[in-house]
């Protein structure tokens, strides 16, 4: 079974705005190629670090849910270090019993 993953991805700042797409599409074609699913991609903007990483300073964040068994996880990552311009990853598995609860109350809730 697939399961829901939400991926913090940071991108080279020196990337401009076509090459950012086309980093985001290998990361969604990495994804698929191991039987995944690309669900979105929220871009959040060039942040700066807190201290620098691999003597960079800033770097350009993005949110991208997806669906992939757990097992292919660690395989996700090593390929994205080989084969993509990504700088770094992190991922977090959803509580999708959660979410679908916080949907259902949102629903349910007035708007003020």
């Amino acid at each position: 079974m697939k399961t829901l993953y939400e991926g913090l991805f940071i991108f080279p700042e020196t990337l401009e705005e076509e090459q950012l797409d086309q980093a985001i599409a290998a990361v969604k074609t990495e994804i698929e190629s191991l039987e995944g699913v690309f669900e979105n991609a929220t871009r959040l903007g060039k942040r700066s670090f807190a201290r620098p990483m691999k003597k960079k300073k800033a770097g350009i964040y993005a949110i991208i849910t997806f669906r992939i068994e757990g097992l292919k996880v660690g395989a996700l990552k090593h390929r994205l270090k080989l084969a993509t311009n990504v700088f770094r990853a992190q991922f977090m598995k959803v509580d999708e019993a959660a979410l679908a609860a916080k949907a259902a109350v949102e629903e349910v809730a007035p708007e003020a």
